[in-house]
């Protein structure tokens, strides 16, 4: 691997299901930024059933574009031949072909089966499914579920150091029974993971060690107090490498040209969040609103958390988001009156032709009606996993005796929250960005102040895995040219009297008062800081109290800062014409639609 001080050209690609994506990173004087992009259908089905022609295609629109040479026949130019000809560095992130789908055990399904389904989540996988000795499920049940999903591998843990055998014993057996073959490569013996107590690995190696390709690694919960995630998220990838990869269409070769092991995309994205996170000591949240599926990551306190909400999204999967958010939730955005039974039919619809796009302003608006509802139900999942371990015994002080401190409790704290960060098409492609802002706001309702951004192509997976090589590009191009900075909110905790005051914000010479269930926003340009000084009414807390004065810098974006004055929860009226009158008012005060388009 050469000096990272010498890299100056990097290709990334990114082979998603239905795209592959190509960006290339050139040094420009002392910093990177990204030069080009292109794009070519995924090629890992049939007729092709060879991801690297799809591949191929995205890295020629790059050279055409970039009038660099990159191609000599069909292999990548790497290493670099000269100013303009060849690249430093290939990485890719791939999750064609459904991406890596795991299945996962433990004994107790909220202690160390929880534990486990963590790990394979932040290691970039989909939990097809969760076994426990108390999942209520009968042993034939579960024997049958194994080999109905067939998983690219089993994560099994359970108990801790020196805890049950007998448990883990009957899961090892359970595996054992169901004696399936992996998705890809069915000639070959299911990988299963084994990360649980230290004394029954005897046993888990006699049950599994002749059924499938064994792998043991250190406990990931050796004590009820502690999760020691990482040795079972690093087996997870180099087997995702080895098994999944090597026997998907095409990928040996793809192995061949990367430097570096191709990464889970949802595993990439992840670790970018991570690395920003922690470099920059703040809290953040994350979200991929997908066609199928839904990624939420969340860094809180230093812990990083992320889930997949498999069955919500806004084409395959929207008609799930209808059924589990419900229609009047959906109607609730709604600013016009529209028949129950028309918006279930332009649902279906959306469902079975799943590319179509919005062809009229009403159809944009329902379309990110149910965009918020799949972001908030997505987000509600996230918070029931990312919390604290469960079943530890909690020491207790005097001073703690009040407090009834639960085990488990979420570790999303909405106001210290620094950044949230949207991607996916019904953001990052909304036509304004006043929509995308509302939408993350609506979805996510952050509480005091936080700063807003989207994802704008989507380039996150590339350089989650260009940062463990190369950490200064990877941030310096996320920095400058993935993220669209669409500005702050500001958002007090609380309720009041409809109309009655809320907050005033302070920024250089101007003042602002804005009354409760007001939205109001104030320019503040790409780049802009200010300093702002704001103070809530009593009864509302923008992160130091309620009723407390808040100094904050301020930074702007292309919508600017929003103050949303609505209130935490979020209420709306049982009336149905206050409901649409007020929904009218916060769109006009953000200017988020076209003026009269409804």
């Amino acid at each position: 691997m050469k000096n990272p001080e010498d890299i100056k050209a990097i290709l990334a690609t990114d082979c998603g299901s239905t795209t592959t994506k190509a960006i290339l990173i050139e040094k420009a004087g002392d910093s990177y930024r990204l030069i080009v992009r292109g794009e070519a259908p995924t090629t890992v089905e049939a007729p092709f059933e060879d991801v690297t022609r799809g591949i191929l295609n995205a890295v020629r629109e790059v050279e055409e574009l970039a009038g660099r040479k990159l191609l000599e026949g069909e292999k990548i130019i790497s290493p670099r031949k000269g100013e303009k000809e060849g690249v430093d560095l290939y990485v890719s992130t791939s999750s064609a072909g459904g991406g890596l789908q795991m299945m996962v055990a433990g004994v107790v399904m909220t202690m160390t089966a929880e534990s486990a389904a963590r790990a394979a989540l932040g290691a970039g996988a989909i939990v097809m499914d969760t076994i426990a000795s108390n999942d209520g499920r009968l042993p034939h049940q579960r024997v049958s579920r194994i080999r109905k999903l067939r998983p690219d591998m089993i994560l099994l843990s359970g108990g801790i150091d020196g805890g049950t055998v007998s448990h883990v014993a009957e899961l090892a057996d359970l595996i054992g029974a169901a004696d399936t073959r992996p998705r890809f490569g069915t000639g070959f013996e299911l990988p299963v993971i084994y990360a649980g107590n230290i004394k029954a690995r005897d046993v888990v190696q006699k049950a599994l060690e002749e059924k499938s390709d064994l792998s043991i690694v250190d406990n990931l919960r050796p004590t009820l107090e502690r999760e020691n995630l990482a040795p079972a998220r690093q087996k997870i990838h180099d087997l995702f490498m080895e098994h999944v990869m090597a026997h998907a269409p095409g990928y040996k070769k793809l192995m061949a040209w990367t430097d570096v092991p191709i990464m889970p995309t949802p595993g990439a994205v992840g670790l970018l969040i991570e690395t920003i996170a922690k470099k920059e000591g703040i809290d953040a949240i994350g979200v991929d609103i997908g066609g199928a599926t839904t990624d939420v990551f969340s860094v809180f306190g230093g812990v990083f958390n992320r889930t997949v909400s498999a069955n919500l999204g806004m084409s395959y999967s929207v008609s799930n988001v209808l059924a589990e958010a419900g229609l009047e939730n959906i109607m609730r955005w709604l600013p016009f009156r529209m028949e129950e039974g028309d918006l279930r039919n332009r649902i279906r619809n959306k469902m079975i032709r799943p590319t179509t796009i919005p062809q009229t302003l009403r159809e944009l608006i329902m379309e990110q009606s149910i965009a918020r509802e799949a972001l908030r139900l997505a987000f509600e999942q996230h918070k029931s996993m990312a919390v604290g371990l469960k079943g530890i015994q909690q020491q207790r002080t005097i001073s703690d005796a009040f407090a009834q401190t639960a085990t488990g409790v979420t570790l999303v704290d909405m106001i210290s929250l620094d950044i949230l960060v949207g991607s996916g098409g019904v953001l990052s492609h909304a036509p304004r960005r006043q929509q995308a802002a509302l939408m993350l706001i609506d979805g996510f309702l952050p509480e005091g102040v936080t700063r807003l951004a989207v994802d704008s192509i989507f380039m996150m997976p590339q350089l989650g895995v260009l940062s463990t090589i190369h950490e200064r590009a990877a941030t310096e191009v996320f920095d400058k040219d993935c993220l669209i900075r669409l500005g702050t909110c500001i958002a007090p905790v609380g309720q009041g009297r409809p109309g009655g005051p809320c907050v005033k914000v302070g920024i250089g010479n101007s003042e602002e008062d804005v009354r409760y269930g007001e939205m109001r926003l104030i320019p503040l340009g790409v780049g802009e800081k200010a300093m702002a000084t704001i103070v809530p009414v009593r009864g509302f807390d923008v992160g130091e109290g309620k009723g407390r004065k808040v100094e904050r810098e301020l930074e702007g974006g292309v919508v600017g800062v929003i103050i949303d004055a609505r209130g935490r929860p979020l209420l709306f009226s049982d009336k149905e014409d206050e409901r649409a009158r007020k929904l009218v008012e916060w769109e006009e005060a953000l200017d988020v639609y076209p003026e009269g388009g409804r």
